[in-house]
């Protein structure tokens, strides 16, 4: 559904690893770095529910305006970092 050249999934994967602004991703990117990362997604309303085999946890992520939520992002990251993904 998202499309996402490799250099900016990447782009976007340290910017969430690095922590340093969380206020500022754009929803459409982290949504498509999940996509990148192998998640599949279904949407109900404004809620993307991502999922992926060998990830026992779901992520539920709802814009506000064009931005990602902060804790959202962070929700982002320690699942990344807990499953080490990413940097296959």
């Amino acid at each position: 559904m998202y499309l996402c050249r490799v250099a900016r999934w990447e782009k976007v994967l340290d910017a969430v690893l690095r922590a340093a602004s969380d206020a500022n991703i754009e929803f459409v990117d982290l949504c498509a770095l999940l996509a990148a990362l192998g998640f599949d997604e279904r949407v109900r309303g404004d809620h993307h529910i991502f999922s992926r085999r060998g990830v026992s946890e779901i992520i539920n992520l709802q814009p506000r305006a064009s931005k990602a939520k902060p804790y959202q992002v962070k929700q982002v990251r320690n699942l990344i970092t807990r499953y080490r993904l990413g940097r296959e």
